[in-house]
């Protein structure tokens, strides 16, 4: 007899069994696509793939930065098990530093266990040939060969193109939402120079790729791969072969020139000097080389032509020159004397000449620098025309370049120093600007386009990236400078170098087609003191390197049908005459004759030192024939 409890517990038990069978149908088939995917999932790892970054060309086709063949060792911290003993059976077989083994520990603890990781790169086939055949024993380490950034002209470009690194928390703080490939450890991106102003079009995007492993974590086919898209391929205005030709020339010193074309704004040449090796960034430098670079006097990291700030000194005259001329002040040919100095406000403001220059007009006080007259004219037209037109000639502005750190330096006004230092303009402040001191800041990269613009008398603007196959640009606005007050502005920075009493004659060039036009400028440091003077220093020369002025020269050619333009700055190199004029003809010659000055542009009396130096400087100058490759 069964009786009521029996049925109870056999009505529970069939809808256990029940529930149980349906479950294990849904499992079996309405869920069997699911259950393996999961199954798939974990013998199969997706991987991104990082892309080809782009190559970036100088105007000529010659490499400047490429991509090399890069051995490396990944690993995964999931399939490693312990890696501790993994990363010690590592170094036992090629040899890993221990900071090497520290960092990829490191990096594997913060990054999710999944993702791989690189342990070591630039290996040996000899090392990767170990790594292979001992895989057995290294679970979740993986042998691969990929891409690494290389910098074939070393130093040549440094400042211009930059460098990669590894992406840095401070690199994702500063995305919205990253892209993917920024979170492979140790992906590299552009740090500086257009390498960072051009990441995004250099970058290119990730590709990506499926691989079967085993247990131990071991890769052991590939399964669909999903190729990426290079980054973009760049080409810069930069004429590599003049750029070194630039920075040789300036060998030893703490200095900077840069070359524009006067018709496009072109930067042919941007040249910091000294420049550092922008490869050992990429290889991870070591903290003696970096501690070396920042302990440098010379500022070897700095890109003085856009960075470094300075006094233009008289490179500045012509501005104030053709804001009388603009004011209508004086027509250019009217003589102020000069008796070696002014007195303004019961101050005494000398001129370089102690002796003073005696009776000078507009060309003749450009042509031997005489500080006096430009005093006067200041006065005249006042610190607002100055200022203006210091603006016209692009000074004071920051141009919109892809390069580190652009500085806009300081055009002065009235009310910049009433909202900066909370004081009144005062007409002292005026005589002071008038020659390019006190608080008036140029870069380099400010004086060329100001000599460009004044070359042209068009609104040139530099430019550092081209397209290859542009065909023409268009004309820059014009100036609206008036003919007449542009030609005795011309005229005054003729015989600066082509007269003899022009502060720069000794540069002169003496080949009709290739004559020049310039200005020397020397803006002080720091002043002697009595108490040095008492102590017997007297000369720059007896100061410190580091308290002496600095030397300024622009200039620009040929005279009557200008093509290039160039500025020169060489830090507390004492007097633009003898410092810095020598070295922008010599770069000014260079980028007329595609690379090297011809001797017969010399006078004849400096031939003779002038082929010694050029033969010391062949035996460094770069060989560029083997960097050049297609453009396609």
């Amino acid at each position: 007899m069964i009786t009521r409890r029996a049925l109870g517990l056999g009505a529970i038990m069939s809808g256990v069994t029940g529930t149980l069978m349906w479950r294990l149908r849904d499992m079996q088939l309405d869920q069997a696509d699911a259950f393996r995917l999961l199954a798939e999932e974990n013998r199969i790892n997706l991987r991104l793939l990082p892309p080809t970054r782009g190559l970036i060309h100088d105007r000529n086709g010659v490499l400047l930065a490429s991509n090399e063949q890069n051995y490396r060792v990944v690993m995964t911290r999931d399939d490693a098990g312990d890696i501790d003993l993994v990363l010690a059976r590592l170094q036992q077989l090629i040899g890993l530093e221990d900071d090497t083994l520290a960092r990829a520990r490191a990096d594997m603890l913060r990054n999710r266990p999944f993702v791989p990781v690189t342990v070591a790169e630039r290996l040996t086939w000899e090392d990767i040939s170990r790594v292979a055949a001992n895989a057995p024993a290294l679970p979740g380490v993986t042998p691969e060969m990929g891409l690494s950034r290389l910098y074939p002209l070393q130093a040549d470009m440094a400042h211009v193109v930059g460098y990669v690194g590894p992406v840095s928390d401070r690199d994702l703080a500063g995305e919205e939402r990253p892209d993917p490939v920024l979170l492979i450890p140790r992906f590299q991106i552009g740090k500086t120079g257009v390498e960072r102003a051009e990441e995004s079009r250099l970058r290119g995007k990730a590709g990506s790729q499926r691989v079967e492993v085993n247990s131990v974590g071991r890769v052991m086919r590939e399964l669909d791969r999903v190729e990426g898209e290079q980054g973009e391929n760049m080409h810069l205005t930069i004429d590599a072969r003049l750029q070194n030709y630039a920075l040789e020339r300036l060998e030893g010193q703490s200095a900077a020139a840069v070359v524009l074309d006067v018709n496009t704004g072109d930067i042919l040449a941007a040249a910091s000097a000294p420049s550092y090796d922008a490869n050992l960034f990429v290889r991870g430098i070591s903290s003696k080389d970096y501690n070396g670079l920042l302990e440098n006097e010379y500022r070897p990291l700095v890109n003085k032509c856009v960075q470094g700030m300075y006094p233009p000194g008289s490179t500045f005259k012509m501005v104030t020159a053709l804001a009388a001329l603009e004011a209508a002040e004086t027509d250019g040919r009217e003589r102020v004397f000069c008796p070696g100095h002014m007195d303004v406000s019961g101050n005494r403001f000398h001129c370089w000449k102690r002796a003073g220059h005696g009776r000078v007009d507009l060309v003749s006080a450009l042509a031997e620098s005489c500080d006096v007259y430009f005093y006067e004219m200041s006065q005249r037209c006042g610190i607002d025309r100055i200022n203006a037109m210091s603006e016209r000639l692009g000074l004071g502005l920051r141009y919109d370049l892809p390069m580190t750190s652009v500085a806009s330096g300081l055009n002065p006004s009235r009310e910049w120093k009433k909202r900066s230092r909370d004081a009144d303009w005062r007409i002292g402040d005026t005589v002071n600007v008038s020659i390019g001191q006190g608080y008036v800041l140029t870069t380099p990269m400010q004086l060329a386009v100001m000599t460009a613009r004044l070359a042209s008398n068009r609104a040139v603007l530099p430019r550092l990236l081209r397209d290859p196959l542009e065909r023409s640009l268009p004309e820059a606005a014009s100036l609206d400078l008036r003919p007449e007050w542009l030609e005795m502005v011309r005229r005054g920075m003729t015989r600066v170098v082509n007269d003899r009493r022009g502060t720069a004659y000794s540069s002169r060039v003496v080949d009709p087609t290739m004559a020049m036009a310039g200005k020397t400028g020397t803006s002080q440091v720091f002043r002697i003191t009595q108490a040095e003077r008492d102590s017997g220093i007297r000369r720059q020369e007896d100061l410190p390197w580091n308290r002496r002025n600095h030397a300024l020269f622009v200039n620009y050619a040929p005279i009557d049908n200008p093509q290039v333009a160039v500025a020169v700055i060489v830090e507390h190199g004492g007097g633009g005459s003898t410092a810095a004029a020598p070295i922008g003809r010599d770069i000014l010659l260079a980028a007329l004759n595609e690379g090297r000055p011809p001797l017969a542009a010399y006078p004849t009396s400096q031939r003779n030192r002038i082929s010694a130096e050029q033969s010391e400087m062949d035996d460094r100058l770069r060989d560029l024939r083997s960097f050049r490759v297609s453009r396609a």
